[in-house]
């Protein structure tokens, strides 16, 4: 299992954790991890959503709450109201996951963190206006090419002129 948080605004997203068989007593360690003081994925957040999986347990969101932050849990069957991280799993699916066999957690772990590198810089997002964080206005460059994931994933890029 692979768990993550999308902030809704920004899609940024992080990975809190991969695990082959998540119990509660890991959940609880990530919501500790989620509401950190300094490096939380929940800090200056007022909500988390989450779906209906029995993982979240009680002590889950007790650990989320005592923080001041509304544990959110989405109706049964409604996809439509967890578009963003649906998306996101489409996504990591059909640019790289359907192309490659991963055999180590180790190996998802890497794969991963590449991913996320493109997804959050070189990915365009429609709903963000299809803006890319760097912007540069030079455009007297040379263009060239940078590949991620043995080539499945690239982008292209103006050198400084």
């Amino acid at each position: 299992m692979v768990l993550f948080a999308i902030n809704l605004a920004t899609r940024k997203v992080e990975i809190l954790g991969i695990k082959s068989n998540p119990d509660g007593i890991w959940m609880e360690q990530i919501a500790r991890n989620m509401v950190d003081y300094e490096e939380g994925s929940l800090k200056g957040k007022k909500y988390l959503i989450h779906d209906r999986d029995p993982l979240y347990t009680a002590a889950f969101s007790a650990i989320i709450r005592s923080e001041g932050i509304e544990c959110v849990k989405l109706p049964p069957h409604s996809p439509n109201l967890n578009s963003f991280p649906e998306r996101f799993v489409r996504t990591v699916k059909e640019e790289y996951l359907n192309h490659s066999i991963l055999c180590s957690e180790q190996q998802l772990r890497y794969v991963l963190s590449k991913f996320l590198d493109y997804y959050h810089t070189d990915r365009i997002h429609q709903g963000l206006g299809r803006i890319i964080e760097p912007m540069h206005e030079d455009n007297t460059g040379d263009i060239f090419c940078v590949e991620r994931l043995g080539g499945l994933l690239e982008s292209y890029h103006r050198k400084a002129a």
